[in-house]
């Protein structure tokens, strides 16, 4: 054991209060939604979760900084309705977005998060506090299941910035709902059996489904209501996007509202259970709903960010001592990557996605939450208890949260670019023979790639085979909109039809402005008129024949380009960085590894072998081929302030 923890004036601090009255509270407001959108603003900017200024910020204008912002600003009830609604909608937002086909893209590791890796970090957390802590093993629990939660209030940001493969976010949003939801409520039951003595074990099992089915039961019922409303009822005229917004959220609220009445922290999986639901029953407008509430995330995000700021006590973390930064350390440097490892194992993640998912894993609002309200109640209840274990939940659970989210939050596209776990997005419209062997190559380069096909059972097959994929027409404009258009470094129409293809090849200029859009020409007549489109063309036949001639006059050569992508590589580089100017083709061979060279000088157009004398001009383009690894860190040695 570290150190007994002081009691502080925790019920003091948490005393019913009286919520301010006046333009002062409005002012307040109005201050922290342009705080909020000035974090956004500054993490676009930035490229960092919009979450680590939004808790710098709340820290500033909170208690400990210009406490412009306390618990007295609104009183403890007014504060915990506020964060109960933004929790609601922040809930409902990320299960939203939770589509079957997402889901469907790591199944088994998203199963293992949340029920192998849950047990994992509540076991793993519950024994790092009652021996680092010294606190009973009832405070123990509570501190451990109040820990399992990641939370989409915190990898939601996170996953807007940093735009990894879709299998590891899939896994990711997954785990950051379910133990959202299960952690509230297995912490809830705990609370309650522990204060209440005559209970027996089986009791927790009993009392733990019993919540989870109230905010199940609230959650399809909201859902089951909705969808009536919106797709079986006929539309009065004037019916507008507004009003199928306002009437989602209205209903996220709602369920929340009724079962977290009934039973306390059953209103999370109220929210949870209505957003998956909604998510995946093809809504009117759905698009637009969409928007809307990521808008509304943002400002109830500051909100909940801030007040959570607003609880921090810096000398309440202090008095935690080594014990509180040893139990933060074993939560995020040992029993989170074990239980990453462990549930991602036999799967199609990689070495670095595995590291990626096991450091950016912080906590979020309603461990907080949570934590802050059964403070109170331990401190006004005394025994069974030490009098001190409220502080040293509230405290614990705080300092997680800070530090994880500070850290981890923080520096997570820093970690990722480190990782190399960020690709290239690239949207492959057809999944037949072509569209899968292009899909395989470019998945084995680590690159994120989605495939859009419109036969049902080839999809299946595709899917089983691991790949993303979207069962729909890639022609039309929403359906390459959910498949991340707007987000495609590169969109491949690779179907059998030149109508289509070509359909493909126009919206993903003109709607979603792609970097690089290529097609493929089935009949030979047709590539002019691609190429008249400014549409970059590959022609199957005439493709066909130059291989047939690369096997006959360049074997060596064809037999190579076979295996791009496996062993070797070729990558493609222009000259921006001012180190780089001057500096000739020898130099520049002197310094790259072994394994590679530079094997094509491009200016103006013009290709040419390059001179070893050759000098660099900005704006040069260089091709670079060789081994996968040494590529890879040649490429990273030309571009070195990335």
């Amino acid at each position: 054991m570290f150190h007994q923890f002081p009691v502080s004036n925790l019920t003091e601090r948490y005393a019913p209060l009286v919520v301010s009255e006046g333009p002062d509270t409005l002012i307040i407001v109005a201050l922290i939604l342009a705080l909020g959108v000035g974090a956004q603003v500054l993490a676009d900017r930035f490229r960092v979760p919009s979450v680590l200024f939004l808790i710098i910020v709340g820290v500033a204008v909170g208690p400990q900084g210009l406490s412009i912002f306390t618990i007295d600003t609104f009183g403890l009830g007014g504060l915990s309705t506020i964060v109960g609604v933004s929790v609601a909608i922040i809930v409902f937002e990320g299960a939203f977005h939770l589509k079957i086909e997402k889901l469907q893209q790591a199944p088994t590791a998203a199963f293992r998060l949340v029920t192998v890796g849950a047990v994992i970090s509540f076991v793993g957390t519950t024994i790092a506090a009652r021996y680092f802590l010294g606190v009973n093993w009832g405070i123990a629990a509570l501190i451990g299941s109040l820990l399992v939660a990641t939370g989409p209030t915190v990898i939601t940001p996170i996953l807007a910035v940093v735009p990894v493969r879709n299998r590891v976010a899939a896994a990711l949003e997954t785990e950051g709902i379910v133990n959202d939801v299960t952690a509230a409520i297995f912490a809830a039951v705990i609370f309650k059996l522990l204060t209440a003595q005559e209970l027996e074990p089986t009791d927790y099992l009993v009392e733990f489904i019993q919540r989870l089915s109230v905010g199940i039961f609230f959650g399809l019922l909201t859902a089951m209501v909705l969808w009536v409303l919106l797709t079986r009822l006929e539309i009065p005229r004037g019916w507008t996007p507004q009003n199928v917004r306002l009437m989602t959220l209205a209903g996220a609220i709602l369920a929340f509202s009724l079962a977290d009445t009934i039973a306390t922290e059953s209103g999370v999986a109220a929210v949870a259970t209505a957003g998956v639901v909604l998510g995946n029953a093809n809504l009117p407008y759905e698009g637009k709903i969409e928007e809307f509430k990521g808008d509304v995330t943002i400002v109830v995000l500051s909100f909940v960010f801030i007040a959570l700021a607003a609880l921090i006590e810096f000398e309440t973390l202090r008095e935690l001592g080594l014990g509180g930064l040893a139990v933060v350390a074993a939560v995020a440097l040992l029993i989170r990557p074990a239980l990453v490892f462990l549930s991602a194992s036999g799967g199609r993640f990689t070495r670095g996605e595995k590291l990626f998912m096991s450091f950016v894993g912080p906590r979020g609002i309603i461990p907080a939450s949570v934590a802050t309200l059964f403070a109170i109640q331990l401190r006004q209840e005394g025994a069974p208890f030490n009098p001190a274990g409220g502080d040293i939940l509230a405290g614990t659970v705080f300092l997680v949260i800070l530090l994880t989210v500070v850290f981890e939050g923080g520096l997570a596209r820093q970690i990722a670019e480190k990782l190399k776990v960020i690709p290239m997005r690239v949207i492959v419209v057809g999944g037949g023979r072509v569209g899968r062997e292009l899909g395989e190559r470019l998945e084995e380069r680590g690159e994120n790639v989605v495939v859009i096909e419109q036969d049902p059972a080839a999809a299946e097959g595709l899917r089983n085979d691991g790949f993303t994929v979207r069962t729909d027409d890639g022609a039309d404009v929403e359906v390459l909109r959910q498949a991340g258009a707007s987000r495609a470094k590169t969109v491949v129409a690779a179907t059998g039809d030149d109508d289509k293809n070509l359909l493909v090849a126009q919206l993903a200029n003109s709607k979603f402005e792609v970097d690089n859009v290529i097609a493929r020409v089935n009949e030979p007549d047709n590539v002019d008129p691609f190429n008249e489109l400014g549409v970059e063309t590959v022609s199957a036949s005439s493709s066909t024949a130059w291989a047939i001639d690369n096997l006959i006059e360049r074997p060596a050569l064809s037999r190579w380009m076979t295996e791009l992508g496996r062993s070797g590589d070729v990558q493609e580089i222009e000259v921006t960085d001012e180190t780089l100017v001057d500096t000739t083709i020898a130099d520049l061979n002197d310094v790259l590894p072994e394994g590679c060279m530079v094997a094509l000088h491009t200016r103006n157009g013009e290709n040419t072998v390059p001179d070893p004398d050759l000098a660099l001009e900005y704006g040069d383009h260089l091709t670079v081929l060789g081994r996968i690894g040494a590529v890879d860190e040649a490429m990273t040695k030309l571009h070195p302030h990335d």
